[in-house]
């Protein structure tokens, strides 16, 4: 595949724009040994801010979204941006996936396919907000449900669209007046909420984060725990993480194998899912990235330089209509 790449190359170099966001090139981990190993299969590259006016997306063969981690907060913005850049270029992970992704109701697809996911209750906004936290204590379920919490000791607070824990906050039990006090500012602010029980197992073993590259199974990492109990909201664009290599456990890849199957588009050129464990130790999805997640390169040898020509070779499909 790599000598027809090459072969199909040699008349010109792919251009590819690594999309990032003026506060988060000089965070990205992934973006060095990115660049790196897009030079040595070819390419062009150059690393744009998504929201840099002055850039033309038409000159372009493709915009990969890497880092453009400060649309949580601009999602309107960002997402017009994608429409203007998916119809000068091609953009991937594409349109649909990440209009899809960046909203996590897409647990309740995942719950509906069979996929374990961690036990959420989601509120919207007009809801009662006092009324669903005292529901979601008490252990009852809705239509906005999904999974079963059991009994746990502290649970979390976030919104449903987010990213690196920015907005979510965990708390025990007996501060509900805290817990409701942050529910009410974010549905006040018209976001969506989740409330998760949260599971104690994190603190010792951590996230298992399974990378999808290309469409297949790549490799996995450990995250260490965030959300610590009593702490403030996070600042800037994400928390602090300890990343380390880790190799996902058989009951791991196969519920991450289910969750990325039941992604309900075309398999994505990246994925990155987030594992927790139960109280039973079985692992449930906690996040499906899909739209700008950190992929971990520098804790797997040699996958930096298969994603690069993973990307190269996805020009050889077809382009989109200009």
């Amino acid at each position: 595949m790599r000598e027809l790449i090459r072969r199909a190359s040699a008349v010109r170099a792919p251009t590819i724009a690594l999309v990032t966001a003026s506060e988060a090139l000089g965070l990205d981990e992934d973006m060095p040994p990115l660049v790196a190993a897009l030079r040595g299969a070819g390419a062009t590259v150059a690393t744009p801010c998504w929201d840099d006016s002055q850039v033309d997306w038409a000159g372009y063969d493709l915009a990969l979204l890497r880092s453009t981690w400060d649309y949580t907060d601009r999602i309107g913005e960002f997402l017009a941006w994608c429409e203007r850049c998916a119809m000068a270029t091609r953009l991937l992970n594409p349109l649909e996936v990440v209009r899809w992704n960046i909203d996590k109701h897409y647990l309740l697809h995942l719950a509906r396919r069979g996929v374990p996911v961690v036990p959420t209750r989601f509120v919207e906004p007009g809801e009662d907000a006092g009324a669903a936290l005292g529901e979601f204590l008490a252990g009852g379920a809705s239509s906005l449900t999904v999974g079963a919490a059991g009994e746990f000791a502290e649970f979390v607070v976030k919104p449903a669209i987010g990213a690196g824990s920015r907005d979510a906050a965990r708390y025990l039990r007996g501060e509900s007046e805290r817990a409701l006090a942050h529910l009410v500012r974010l549905l006040a602010a018209d976001r969506s909420v989740l409330l998760q029980p949260y599971l104690e197992r994190v603190d010792e073993r951590g996230e298992t984060a399974v990378l999808y590259l290309g469409g297949g199974f790549s490799h996995s990492a450990r995250k260490g725990p965030l959300l610590q109990s009593g702490a403030a909201l996070v600042e800037g664009l994400f928390a602090p993480e300890d990343i380390r290599a880790r190799d996902a456990s058989p009951a791991e890849l196969e519920t991450a194998a289910a969750a990325f199957a039941a992604i309900p588009f075309a398999p994505p050129l990246y994925a990155r899912i987030d594992l927790l464990h139960d109280a039973d130790g079985a692992p449930a999805v906690l996040e499906l990235e899909l739209t700008e997640p950190s992929l971990f390169l520098a804790h797997a040898p040699g996958a930096a330089e298969a994603f690069a020509w993973q990307i190269v070779g996805s020009l050889k499909e077809s382009s989109p209509s200009r």
